[in-house]
């Protein structure tokens, strides 16, 4: 019977090895009584900022077998029961076409795969193009190229997930939450993700770990088109016949929707078809930008917790009667573009595994509920962005340039001068701007208020030398596709499995391909192949 212990503390100078002597002597046995153990969950507590530590909870089992005495006399010891993944039998029905993946983003490539490793052979359709073939495209646009609208920072293969910095911190957990970081750390991941409280891959190693999903699922018979766009659903009595694409007309009853939240033309082809589907809530604003050496002289005491654990992050909460709160926070990252239209601006923000840049930006946003939106269209969320990214675009000098602004001049609302100048991580070039034109009013009044209340919780740090940028609008889908809870599929279509942020369901690549997941799962529930 396994056990699992919590609150097992580590210095962080201390080796992760000596755990096993922490793990024997809250035990009360020696060191060569203890059997096989294993990390279960690792956190840092950096509360006291001279005494940093790591405090973990681990399973472990025992050689005497006295496990029922150990957990009646040991606080904290308690039975762990591991969580069982469901491997769910084919259903009755035969599917005699293959299953469509419609995206290849977190969703689509879980999807993709399990499909292909239970003998499917799926198709995945994506717009955009291989992730070799996104970085040098990436990497012109950043250097002053044109705007490619198929293969971006959002549209190609892993989606926008695959250069938006790799963190895999999610909320849920279970069997299937395992299950998915296990597969990543067999396509390449760190070991340690699948126990870190906040694991972060960086967006140097996500590419190779796209790769190698898509080889395994192509080694299982599963098909990748990129280039492939999804311009049509064929609906016939209420069921999925099949895809319009603009390669070519693909027979299916059966498609995965992962198509991401940045596909607004997806989203209005939907809605012109009738595809249920409602405004959702979603956060946006603004993207700070720190010193990272402020950062890490925040957090750490002493120089040499940044040798031991790397560029410092942080998160943060303004309550109010708007909450501000930072998202997506980049240790040693950069300021990237999130543009999925032409002639609009969205920022974004990313880091590599070494965390190796001066700077650190984060996320600054508030939520915006659907009745905020100016109108009840399902899509007035995805017009709200529009106008915004627009407004954006044309007042920062139609270039892509991001609008920014210092932290203080934005609270003071001093508009800067066009000649000023910023040393800023966004690499294709800034444009002095006031920001209260490229966000809504509310939020202009929620960050003026929370973000002098975040400054006080850092004692002045936060804001010194912080620079603005923005707009902030992709954190979340302003949209949520509607589905039956039991089934995954489209009430209105059946074979339609709207999944991952795109679909509304899911807010990060961990939860997004649990959820690809899970509609895979559905789909071998219901059918068998031919």
């Amino acid at each position: 019977m396994p056990l699992r212990l919590t609150n097992l503390e580590l210095a962080v100078e201390q080796p992760e090895e000596a755990l096993a002597h922490v793990l024997a002597e809250r035990l009360r046995l020696r060191p060569e009584e203890i059997g096989s153990w294993r990390i279960l969950r690792k956190s840092l507590d950096a509360r006291a900022r001279d005494r940093l530590k790591f405090v973990y909870s681990a399973v472990v089992s025992v050689q005497n077998e006295e496990e029922r005495l150990l957990a009646r006399r040991i606080p904290g010891l308690v039975r762990y029961d591991a969580p069982h993944f469901d491997e769910p039998a084919p259903g009755g029905a035969e599917l005699s076409e293959r299953p469509v993946v419609i995206g290849s983003g977190p969703a689509g490539l879980l999807a993709g795969y399990y499909l292909a490793l239970r003998g499917y052979r799926p198709l995945i359709l994506e717009r955009g193009q291989a992730v070799k073939d996104r970085v040098p495209a990436l990497r012109a646009f950043d250097g002053g190229g044109p705007f490619e609208r198929e293969n971006n920072y959002l549209f190609g293969e892993g989606g926008a997930g695959a250069f938006s910095d790799g963190k895999l911190t999610c909320r849920m957990s279970g069997a299937d939450v395992d299950w998915v970081l296990a597969r990543i750390v067999e396509c390449g991941g760190k070991p340690s993700i699948v126990y870190e409280h906040r694991p972060h891959l960086g967006s140097n190693r996500l590419p190779l770990i796209c790769r190698n999903f898509r080889r395994l699922t192509e080694a299982l018979g599963g098909e990748y088109r990129f280039g492939c766009c999804v311009e049509k659903l064929d609906i016939v009595d209420g069921r999925l016949v099949g895809l319009h694409t603009s390669r070519g007309y693909i027979k299916t009853s059966v498609a995965l929707l992962g198509a991401g939240h940045s596909a607004r033309d997806t989203y209005e082809m939907l809605h012109a078809l009738g595809v249920p589907m409602q405004a959702k809530a979603f956060q946006l604003g603004l993207r700070i930008e720190q010193p990272q050496a402020i950062v890490n002289q925040h957090k750490y005491s002493q120089e040499r917790y940044l040798d031991l654990l790397g560029a410092a992050d942080y998160t943060l909460v303004a309550r109010g009667q708007r909450d501000l709160f930072t998202f997506c926070m980049c240790a040693g990252g950069w300021i990237i573009p999130s543009v999925s239209e032409p002639e609009m601006f969205c920022t974004n923000g990313m880091s590599n595994s070494r965390h190796d840049t001066p700077f650190a930006n984060s996320g600054l946003v508030v939520t915006l509920q659907p009745h905020e939106f100016g109108s009840d269209h399902p899509l007035a969320g995805v017009q709200l962005q529009r106008q915004y990214e627009a407004l954006a675009f044309e007042l920062a000098g139609r270039d892509y340039y991001t609008p920014i602004q210092r932290a203080h001049d934005f609270l003071q609302g001093r508009t800067p001068g066009r000649s000023e100048k910023y040393e800023c991580s966004y690499q294709r070039g800034a444009t002095p701007l006031n920001l209260c034109a490229v966000i809504p009013p509310t939020v202009v009044a929620a960050m003026q208020a929370g973000l002098p209340v975040m400054d006080r919780k850092w004692r002045g740090d936060f804001l010194q030398d912080a620079l603005l940028v923005g707009p902030e609008m992709r954190g979340s889908s302003p949209v949520r596709i509607e589905r039956d809870a039991r089934t995954m599929e489209s009430p209105a279509v059946a074979g339609l499995y709207p999944i991952g942020e795109g679909a509304g369901f899911a807010g990060g690549i961990i939860s997004a391909a649990v959820d690809g997941l899970r509609a895979a799962k559905m789909v071998v529930a219901k059918h068998r192949t031919a």
